[in-house]
Formats: structure tokens, sequence, C-alpha cells
């Protein structure tokens, strides 16, 4: 699996060009895409301004060598490519399993283009099966927790190491929806986007413009 992942990532790193502004993505695929950039500005000497979606990317981009900006430095990303933890055929998907679905969703509105990477695990034929991660701001957490709860959405705190709840790099709850299938994601996408107290989801609908994805045959594009 590591390997899959190390092969979407090189591929991925394939679509990124000189004088680019740079989204890089988090989770255990998008950090192999970091160190493949990485290798490019070194060896090739690229000229990249990137931007991250998360602490724990940019602490990797730095020690690799890779200039960080801020996103408000910036009007625009030229690309970002990020992983998924799961896609259907119409390339919606579902993120956030790194908890950095906020951060992630806000660089990916602003890119020109945007592209996941994963290996063929990832691709499903419904959405629901991944956990779908619900930020939520701390005051009243517990009473979202029990009307997500209350309406079967069979709810569960993302917790850290030490089995404490789960803090996103904005300070926030992760609430973690364990639904087995979703009928339709747009609806409930503005449905959690109505619900008070919740800062955003895991869904990610028409965001995506490509899904490569890497497995026994190799490479596989999906476009939208």
């Amino acid at each position: 699996m590591k390997n899959l992942k190390k092969q979407v990532g090189i591929e991925a790193a394939k679509y990124v060009k000189d004088g680019m502004i740079l989204g890089l993505g988090t989770g255990s695929t998008a950090s192999f895409f970091v160190e493949e950039v990485a290798r490019r500005v070194r060896e090739e000497k690229l000229s990249l301004t990137a931007v991250t979606t998360s602490s724990v990317t940019q602490a990797q981009a730095e020690s690799l060598g890779i200039t960080i900006s801020s996103l408000d430095s910036i009007d625009f990303i030229d690309l970002t490519v990020d992983g998924v933890d799961e896609f259907d055929p119409d390339l919606a998907g579902i993120k956030g399993g790194g908890g950095a679905l906020l951060m992630e969703k806000i660089v990916a509105n602003v890119s020109k283009d945007y592209i996941w990477i994963a290996d063929e695990s990832k691709q499903v034929d419904q959405l629901g099966h991944f956990p779908l991660p619900v930020e939520v701001v701390q005051f009243g957490a517990g009473l979202l927790f029990k009307k997500f709860k209350q309406k079967g959405y069979q709810p569960s705190w993302r917790l850290n190491f030490e089995e404490e709840k789960y803090i996103t790099d904005q300070k926030h709850f992760i609430i973690d929806l364990h639904l087995g299938k979703i009928d339709n994601a747009q609806r409930l996408a503005f449905e959690l986007d109505q619900t008070i107290g919740v800062v955003e989801h895991g869904l990610f609908i028409n965001m995506a413009k490509h899904v490569i994805i890497s497995g026994e045959n190799g490479i596989k594009v999906f476009e939208k």
C-alpha cells in the first residue's frame, strides 16, 4: 500500500510547473507528493509558492526546503493536490480523515485545478462507508452530538492519541458520522451547511477535476 501511495504521489507531481502557486494537501498519500515536489525543487530548481492545508504538512514542506506562504497573501492557487478518503463515479468525495477538512476545503475553493490522489481502495460506487467528518465549534458540541444521534447518524467523537477529543488546527472538535451509505450527498451537504455549530463537513462535491489512483494495474486518471 505504501508503494502504491508513493507511485501516485510521484505521478501527481508531474502536473507541477515552474512558477506555480501550489496547494499542498494533507495525509499519508499527499506526503509522498510533497516529497516529490521537494525533490523537483531541489534538483530542477523549480520556483514555487506553496500553501499548505495543515500544520503537519507545513512542517514537512519546510523541513524539505519548500517555501511556504500564507493563504491571505495570494489571490488564487494554480494547482492543489490532496488525498481523498473515498470518491464515487461523479468524483464527489469524503475527506477529513486526517482532521484537516476545513483548511483543505478553503484551499480547494481557491484552486484553479484540484487533483485528488489515492490508491484504488478509495474508489467506491457509493459514498458513506468511510465515516463522514463534521468539524464543529466546541461550544454546544455535545448538543450537536445528541442531535446527530437522534437522526440516526451514529456519531462518534474524533479522539487523539491520549483518547481525548481531537482538536483541529482551528481549535474545533470533529464528530465522525458512521452512515454506512449516503443516498443523496448534495442533500446531506446542504443539511450540514445549515446546521448551527457546524463549521465544515467532509463532503467535497463538484470540486475535484481529476482523480489519480494507483493499483495492481498501474496508474489510472479520472476526469470530471
